[in-house]
């Protein structure tokens, strides 16, 4: 009896450790299956026909490098230099009977833009050529006073008097020239007797005209501003920097401006000029900018731009905003890992094409990869790969949601 149950016990054992056996044999089969899975999900390329990349408007590029961590932002906006705009003025009062320009239209520096009339000048050309006539007998007296002063047959009182009037009168004339030149009349048409009673109004320095403030039969006077004049050539940037950021700004460090109301659209300068005084409460200070090259793009006085000053030589890694996508609480991009040809039957037309250089219809295969973002301006973020990339790597720089998507799509199916 007791040899019977150690048989039975033996059995019983041997027949336990055969299953376990055989389950964790099992068990490490079903691992050896799911490992290779699980990389393959990471490493799968992803294809898109070229079709549906220009439906979509993927784009392809490179990792730039852009300096984008040594940089201070700012904010300010466009101005042109005191000596690049005017207010037309006139120097006389009266009543304007032409205006000779409309708003937006160039003018060069002398051009006529309206006619005022005067009845006042009228006698001041009138006093003027009386004047005139009057210094050639006081200078006749004058030669015949100093002639007998000479020879002791006059008294130099007399001669005296006579050198006062002559002087005084011709300082008189001098100033009364004067005055007819800064209303644009001839003084030389006054002294034959050509007398106006309009006189033009010029244009002071070379621009566009802005607004104008007068109409025909607007009566004006010295202290009224005709119209202004704005000289776009020379517009630069004033940009606020506030005290923080200061001590990094100096001459000729270059910028980079958007229109921040302009399609974001990126222009370049140099820094050329720093106040030295705070402009308000913040703390702020006004750093001007010289525009390099404008292009094609229109400025105008009073646009706000945002800017980075360069105030280092530090680059990063880069790419547009648009290539970066994020998923699963991390961030990526796709680079392109191949291409492929279209390997369906074609028809004869098809192959003459292909033979004469057509370019066959490719799919092309993209990996996902892993990044690390930072700084984001102008449009690009920092990244840095968690993996080696290939040099010169093409990446996906516009579409990559769409790539993302295709990805998602594909991991589900």
């Amino acid at each position: 009896m007791k040899s019977i149950n150690i048989k039975s016990i033996a059995a019983i054992t041997f027949f336990a450790s055969a299953i376990i056996f055989s389950s964790c044999k099992q068990s490490n089969k079903t691992e050896t299956k799911e490992v290779p899975k699980a990389k393959e999900e990471n490493t799968a390329a992803i294809e898109v026909s070229a079709e549906q990349m220009k439906a979509v408007g993927i784009e392809l590029g490179t990792i730039e490098m852009k300096n984008l961590n040594s940089v201070v932002k700012s904010s300010g906006q466009l101005e042109v230099p005191p000596q690049n705009k005017a207010d037309v003025n006139s120097l006389v009062s009266g009543i304007i009977k032409k205006v000779l320009v409309l708003e937006g239209s160039f003018v060069h520096q002398g051009q006529t833009v309206a006619i005022l009339e005067n009845t006042d000048i009228v006698k001041l050309q009138q006093d003027y050529l009386m004047l005139k006539k009057e210094l050639v007998y006081t200078g006749q007296e004058y030669q015949r006073q100093k002639e007998l002063n000479t020879e002791s047959a006059g008294t130099g009182k007399i001669f005296q008097q006579a050198a006062a009037k002559y002087e005084t009168d011709k300082a008189r004339m001098q100033g009364m020239e004067t005055q007819l030149q800064q209303l644009n009349i001839s003084p030389a048409s006054v002294a034959n007797g050509k007398f106006v009673s309009q006189i033009p109004i010029i244009a002071p320095i070379s621009g566009v005209i802005g607004h104008i403030r007068i109409k025909t039969g607007s009566y004006v006077d010295m202290q009224t501003s005709l119209m202004d004049i704005v000289d776009n050539s020379q517009v630069h940037c004033d940009l606020q920097v506030y005290e923080k950021d200061l001590f990094k700004v100096k001459s000729g460090q270059k910028v980079v401006f958007i229109l921040t109301n302009q399609n974001n659209k990126q222009i370049t300068g140099t820094i050329f000029g720093i106040n030295q005084s705070f402009e308000n409460e913040n703390k702020s200070v006004i750093v001007h900018a010289k525009i390099n090259n404008t292009g094609s793009i229109r400025l105008l006085p009073g646009m706000y731009v945002s800017a980075l000053i360069n105030v280092g030589n530090q680059t990063v890694q880069a790419v547009p905003v648009d290539a970066v996508v994020n998923a699963e609480g991390k961030t990526f991009i796709f680079i392109v890992s191949g291409e492929e040809e279209n390997t369906e039957e074609k028809g004869p037309k098809e192959k003459s094409e292909k033979a004469i250089g057509a370019n066959p219809e490719k799919s092309i295969r993209f990996k996902k990869v892993e990044v690390i973002t930072g700084v984001t301006e102008l449009g690009y973020v920092e990244i840095t790969p968690l993996e080696e990339m290939p040099k010169d790597a093409m990446i996906v720089t516009k579409g990559a949601f769409y790539v993302l998507s295709k990805a998602a799509g594909g991991e589900e199916e």
